[in-house]
């Protein structure tokens, strides 16, 4: 009896990868499990009594308001510049594809900065609203930039004919095909929101995450900010779970044969002008305010600066991020080759562990290896290795989508092929594997690096007595209000974050044409 290739058995990974996806599992749910123990040790009715508060349900409140408003406006804004620069006759589409994207490079905080630093009145809402849309909306933007790039015309051409308008066309047809990147866009921006904590506290607008800080910073008891954390946990886990089984439920449809063919340019008409002059009012939204503010602080503040002081932060910047990056690389290699060469339950669970992390809010995180430290690992605790644990949780699916798609794409047979020779595993890793995908590991290194120099939360619970990032020297003298004194380390910081992101956002939307 001979097996048909549906019984075939897949040969099992390597001993290394599989420890190394356990261990990937195990330090990402290490924080979620400890988090929950500590929020218990005063037993239930200090659970209950801090859940129970006024201020706990407006802070949900401010919380899922916040994200709703913010996803909302990303989803319409993201939505219409991909479907401007994609489909239609736009002047300047080719300039502005990028532009619209680098916002992604801008901090939160940074930006929050520069708006209250020009506009005192904004603080509260409506200037955390506005910061987190400008530099959310490219969460949505980028996929569905893709998708309708990859989606098939011929529905739309057939809706056409059939004498729908453009818009009716759109809305039945085009939509309907880019839904599951909509969905995986908003989900990123929900997420993001949930456990933002550098705008809000700038603007001052009290979220989840600004009082669990507070609450950790302020109290001897430390109990509720460890409640309120695993609120929070709960709160991004719904949008999780319903953006799995929204985007599951989309299907992408296809005309005849599906083949490749070129898109017809949508024309604007007597819209063709507005529409162009609404994508320059977004860019310079985002990226006018604050630099103009920039420059005007950093000619205020030059005078007083310490450029040494400066030069320290950068320089503290640049390594922790390097040696953050190194180490998110090694542990999400074993997942995501586990991922593309090895599928199964353990490379699904090591994947869902590291995007779970990625959902975790990053003062949570904190907080979680806070308690764990002083309890448990006072030698580690305001240590550097402590810090590096923290960002390898955090941004460890950036990691693993970029090393797990380099793979993905490297030949099979070229590693076969390397065995049959004769080549132990290591050695066609070595020699095979790792030459084919190192653009992927370089991608994955650049993508961590510019999250952590962001960082903000976890890098001002966790980080070493006397050491200060870019972003640590920026919100001491935001919170004091020094808004000069901040504006050497705001922009240091922006220079960091935009070069290496507009590099990879270039690349990203030329890989899309």
């Amino acid at each position: 009896m001979t097996r048909t290739d549906s019984t075939v058995r897949r040969p099992r990974p390597p001993i290394a990868l599989s420890i190394g996806g356990l261990a990937a599992c195990a330090l990402v749910f290490l924080p979620i499990v400890y988090i929950a123990v500590r929020a218990t040790d005063r037993g239930w009715g200090a659970v209950e009594s801090t859940l129970w508060r006024p201020r706990t349900l407006d802070l949900v409140w401010n919380t899922v308001g916040l994200a709703l408003t913010v996803t909302s406006a990303s989803i319409v804004l993201g939505v219409a510049a991909a479907w401007l620069v994609a489909c239609t006759d736009l002047p300047g589409r080719r300039v502005l594809r990028v532009a619209l994207a680098v916002p992604l490079a801008l901090p939160s905080y940074v930006a929050g900065w520069a708006w209250i630093g020009w506009r005192p009145e904004l603080a509260g809402f409506r200037g955390a609203a506005l910061v987190l849309i400008s530099i959310s909306y490219p969460y949505v933007y980028l996929p569905v930039l893709g998708a309708l790039r990859r989606a098939d015309p011929g529905l739309a051409e057939v809706a056409r004919v059939a004498g729908r308008r453009p818009l009716a066309v759109f809305l039945t047809v085009t939509l309907r095909q880019i839904r599951p990147a909509v969905v995986a866009g908003a989900l990123l921006v929900g997420l993001y929101v949930m456990s933002e904590f550098g705008a809000v506290a700038t603007m001052r607008f009290e979220t989840l995450t600004r009082v669990i800080y507070q609450s950790y910073r302020a109290s001897f008891d430390r109990t509720p900010a460890a409640v309120l954390g695993c609120l929070l946990i709960a709160l991004t886990a719904v949008p999780l779970v319903l953006a799995v089984r929204w985007a599951g439920a989309g299907r992408v449809d296809r005309a005849g044969s599906g083949s490749a063919r070129l898109r017809p340019v949508v024309r604007l008409g007597a819209w063709r002008w507005p529409a162009f002059v609404g994508a320059c009012g977004v860019i310079a939204a985002v990226f006018a305010v604050p630099a103009w503010n920039l420059v005007r602080w950093v000619r205020r503040g030059s005078s007083s600066t310490s450029w040494s002081d400066v030069a320290e932060a950068f320089g503290t910047t640049l390594w922790i991020s390097a040696v953050a990056a190194v180490a998110t690389v090694v542990v999400a290699t074993p997942v995501a080759v586990l991922a593309a060469r090895h599928p199964g339950r353990l490379s699904t669970w090591s994947v869902w562990a590291a995007y779970a992390g990625h959902a975790l809010p990053g003062v949570v995180v904190a907080l979680s290896l806070v308690f764990f430290g002083v309890r448990y690992a006072g030698s580690l605790y305001q240590r550097t290795p402590m810090l590096v644990v923290a960002y390898v949780v955090m941004f460890l699916s950036l990691a693993v989508g970029a090393i797990q798609a380099a793979v993905a794409h490297s030949s099979p047979a070229l590693e076969q092929i390397a065995a049959s020779l004769g080549d132990r595993r290591a050695a066609v890793w070595r020699r095979v594997t790792v030459p084919l995908a190192l653009p992927g590991f370089g991608s994955a290194a650049t993508l961590v690096f510019i999250a952590v120099a962001k960082e903000l939360p976890a890098t001002l619970l966790l980080r070493p007595i006397g050491v200060d990032t870019l972003a640590t020297r920026l919100w001491s003298h935001t919170d004091a209000q020094q808004f000069a004194a901040a504006a050497p380390f705001a922009a240091a910081l922006v220079l960091v974050a935009a070069v290496p992101t507009a590099v990879l956002t270039r690349a990203q939307l030329e890989g899309t044409s």
